[in-house]
Protein backbone atom coordinates (compact mmCIF):
# COMPACT_ATOMS: atom_id res chain seq x y z
CA UNK A 1 0.00 0.00 0.00
CA UNK A 2 1.39 3.23 -1.02
CA UNK A 3 0.46 6.33 1.02
CA UNK A 4 0.48 10.10 0.11
CA UNK A 5 1.54 12.56 2.17
CA UNK A 6 0.07 15.66 -0.12
CA UNK A 7 -2.93 16.33 2.62
CA UNK A 8 -0.06 16.64 5.56
CA UNK A 9 2.23 19.24 3.76
CA UNK A 10 -0.96 21.24 2.41
CA UNK A 11 -2.01 21.32 6.13
CA UNK A 12 1.05 22.25 7.60
CA UNK A 13 1.27 25.11 4.70
CA UNK A 14 -2.50 26.13 5.13
CA UNK A 15 -3.01 25.59 1.36
CA UNK A 16 -5.67 25.07 -0.64
CA UNK A 17 -6.71 22.49 -3.34
CA UNK A 18 -6.46 25.77 -5.70
CA UNK A 19 -3.44 27.36 -4.02
CA UNK A 20 -1.32 23.86 -5.31
CA UNK A 21 -3.31 23.78 -8.31
CA UNK A 22 -2.60 27.44 -9.62
CA UNK A 23 0.73 27.50 -8.07
CA UNK A 24 2.18 23.94 -9.82
CA UNK A 25 0.03 24.16 -13.20
CA UNK A 26 -1.37 20.75 -11.95
CA UNK A 27 -4.71 20.17 -12.97
CA UNK A 28 -6.94 20.82 -10.32
CA UNK A 29 -8.20 17.15 -10.00
CA UNK A 30 -5.26 15.25 -10.20
CA UNK A 31 -3.75 17.12 -6.77
CA UNK A 32 -7.71 16.41 -5.03
CA UNK A 33 -7.71 12.45 -5.66
CA UNK A 34 -4.10 12.32 -4.34
CA UNK A 35 -5.18 14.96 -1.68
CA UNK A 36 -8.12 12.02 -0.84
CA UNK A 37 -5.59 9.24 -1.47
CA UNK A 38 -7.88 7.92 -4.21
CA UNK A 39 -5.41 8.23 -7.19
CA UNK A 40 -4.82 5.16 -8.93
CA UNK A 41 -1.96 6.36 -10.96
CA UNK A 42 -0.12 9.59 -10.96
CA UNK A 43 1.81 11.22 -13.62
CA UNK A 44 6.15 11.43 -12.88
CA UNK A 45 5.79 15.14 -14.14
CA UNK A 46 2.66 15.74 -11.30
CA UNK A 47 5.09 13.99 -8.99
CA UNK A 48 7.92 16.07 -9.66
CA UNK A 49 5.91 19.11 -9.78
CA UNK A 50 4.64 18.63 -6.33
CA UNK A 51 8.50 17.72 -4.78
CA UNK A 52 9.80 20.87 -6.77
CA UNK A 53 6.89 22.67 -4.78
CA UNK A 54 6.50 21.46 -1.22
CA UNK A 55 10.79 20.88 -1.92
CA UNK A 56 10.98 16.98 -0.58
CA UNK A 57 11.73 14.24 -2.03
CA UNK A 58 9.35 12.00 -3.38
CA UNK A 59 9.77 9.25 -0.03
CA UNK A 60 8.57 12.14 1.88
CA UNK A 61 5.93 12.85 -0.55
CA UNK A 62 4.87 8.80 -0.58
CA UNK A 63 5.16 6.22 1.81
CA UNK A 64 5.05 2.65 1.26
CA UNK A 65 3.18 0.02 3.47
CA UNK A 66 3.76 -3.62 4.02
CA UNK A 67 0.75 -5.70 3.80
CA UNK A 68 0.09 -8.47 6.03
CA UNK A 69 -1.27 -11.02 3.58
CA UNK A 70 -4.99 -12.63 4.91
CA UNK A 71 -4.38 -16.49 5.62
Amino acid sequence: MIKCHLSRLMGERKLKISDVARDTGLHRNTITLLYQETATRVDLDAIDSLCKYFDVSVGQLFEFFDEPSSP
